[in-house]
């Protein structure tokens, strides 16, 4: 939703540019308001860091935070979810100019920096880090008091099922299998979703690596209800993955 909203505030002071050009010549010209969030990754929100741009659709990233979606066999778009090319991504040479032209204030300080600058002055500004120290911290939600009953399957750490590593979370299996098993063609279960009420301890997925990097984006465990039955947990289950879609 946040990237949703980002990219309308984008296209909306574009249109504006377009309807009210600067009046001079070889410069460019923008509002100092929200300029900073015209030119913001959807994926990290931050001030773009080497920008790349997806050839198809044209959504731009920071190189860093779009590499996940290249190591799949089937991209999408993390913005509009459209197939795309991987080979077809390319560094966003245009979008490096503007970034280095235009200035924004610091939301610390309030001095105004080259965008292109904007993180590592960021990353120094005492008046941020000092913002940063004040902020409220977190506290969780009161803890249940519905007891989890001992016969259930373990949903905390799971078995890889390519090479039986065990005692991984979702994390961590993500990352072990992207490591050790990036080219492995075998078609195997699921273990988050065996896990489930509603899983299906049979079924193997024909891409692994990309359902678990597309469909376990969450744990499954804060939306469960212990004690729902297996009907119920299946009806949960397919109005999170309409959700998804």
């Amino acid at each position: 939703m946040m990237a949703m909203f980002r990219s309308f505030v984008s296209a909306s002071t574009q249109l504006r540019q377009q309807q009210h050009p600067s009046s001079g010549t070889g410069s460019l010209s923008a509002p100092a308001e929200g300029i900073e969030s015209q030119f913001s990754c959807p994926i990290c929100l931050e001030v773009y860091h080497k920008p790349v741009s997806i050839a198809s659709c044209t959504h731009t990233f920071c190189g860093e935070c779009l590499q996940p979606c290249l190591q799949v066999t089937s991209p999408l778009c993390p913005l509009c979810r459209v197939p795309f090319d991987p080979k077809k991504v390319d560094r966003s040479s245009s979008v490096e100019k503007q970034l280095a032209s235009y200035k924004a204030p610091c939301r610390g300080c309030s001095k105004k920096v080259s965008l292109i600058k904007m993180r590592s002055h960021i990353a120094s500004c005492s008046k941020v880090q000092e913002q940063i120290a004040n902020c409220p911290k977190f506290v969780p939600v009161v803890p249940t008091s519905q007891p989890i009953p001992s016969n259930i399957p373990n949903r905390s750490t799971f078995v890889c099922p390519f090479c039986g590593a065990r005692h991984l979370d979702q994390q961590e299996l993500v990352k072990h299998c992207m490591e050790n098993h990036r080219n492995d063609p075998n078609k195997v279960v699921c273990p988050v979703c065996s896990a489930m009420p509603w899983g299906d301890p049979s079924y193997k997925s024909s891409n692994f690596l990309h359902h678990l990097l597309h469909r376990h984006k969450f744990s499954y465990d804060t939306f469960v209800d212990y004690s729902i039955d297996e009907e119920a947990a299946l009806q949960a289950a397919l109005a999170l993955s309409l959700a998804e879609n």
